[in-house]
């Protein structure tokens, strides 16, 4: 493999919470679950972080992780970002940038706004998707962070935005999210909110747990933010110390263009549920929502 990952061995000289000898047990367990793809040691001991270092835990994580990615091909279908068309609109469409500076207990913040507010242009799917190739290459090239604080910003979102939300797409990637995904979910905050934000929050919230649902902030302008995360980890265009939103936008385009051959790994990463060891699971079984969703009604 070509790309750039950190050693596994810098993790375990960091974190003296991060055994290696749990890590060893778990990938004599992985070796053991014939339907999970070959997982390498820096990935278990990413999730082992993740999970605070509870070993059951991690090995829920892991299964969900890849079960959840294979079976929603919908979301995490990217196979190059080189030639997949919908990730290279979502690139130029939106900034998911994982900001270079920590907060000062250690969290990395993840910034998601709009580049280009046409609404025809905006695929929810393929903001998850990037969303999660960003994060998880970052992690995997520079170590877990202490926890991940999510700040989407708002501004240049309309009613047509809201209007193309898929409540099954939403419920899938925040089941991901809080279940699969291998970081510590600080907090999910909305600032610059908009005036159907209540909208919103009835469709998200039913997929939240109360845990993250506690966790959740609005913010009607930035400055409120700042009481949170110190003004200096965001871009030039909050008043931080960041490069401006475009550099950090093509950042981003380098990121995922650069690091295709790692994206392609990531992705061939599947569940074969014929060699699962018990019921073959579908996400029907996992998600329930298969059909179950009528069409958006909006007063």
């Amino acid at each position: 493999m070509s790309y750039k990952e950190i050693k596994v061995e810098e993790l375990y000289n960091k974190d003296d919470k991060l055994k290696k000898e749990d890590v060893k047990g778990l990938m004599e367990w992985l070796e053991k679950q014939p339907h999970l793809p070959n997982v390498s040691e820096l990935q278990v001991a990413i999730f082992l972080h993740s999970c605070y270092y509870g070993i059951e835990a991690t090995k829920n994580s892991i299964d969900t992780y890849f079960t959840v990615k294979t079976i929603c091909g919908d979301i995490f279908g990217s196979k190059n970002p080189k030639s997949d068309e919908a990730l290279q609109l979502a690139l130029n469409t939106l900034l998911v940038y994982p900001l270079p500076k920590l907060t000062d207990t250690g969290d990395l913040v993840v910034l998601c706004s709009l580049i280009d507010t046409n609404p025809d242009n905006y695929v929810v799917a393929s903001q998850f998707n990037l969303f999660d190739l960003a994060t998880v290459v970052y992690t995997l090239q520079n170590g877990p962070p202490q926890g991940v604080q999510i700040v989407v910003d708002m501004k240049g979102i309309v009613f047509a935005h809201f209007l193309k939300l898929n409540p099954i797409v939403i419920k899938k990637f925040l089941y991901y999210l809080q279940e699969g995904m291998p970081i510590r979910l600080k907090s999910l905050q909305f600032i610059n909110i908009v005036s159907f934000m209540d909208k919103i929050l009835a469709l998200i919230k039913p997929f939240m747990k109360k845990e993250l649902i506690d966790s959740l902030y609005l913010h009607t302008n930035t400055e409120s933010i700042f009481k949170q995360i110190p003004k200096d980890v965001f871009p030039q265009e909050y008043g931080g110390s960041c490069e401006s939103i475009k550099i950090l936008q093509e950042k981003t385009k380098c990121q995922m263009n650069d690091n295709a051959e790692l994206i392609v790994f990531l992705t061939n990463q599947v569940v074969d549920e014929s060699k699962r060891h018990g019921k073959p699971k579908n996400a029907n079984e996992i998600f329930g929502v298969e059909g179950s969703f009528k069409k958006l009604q909006v007063d």
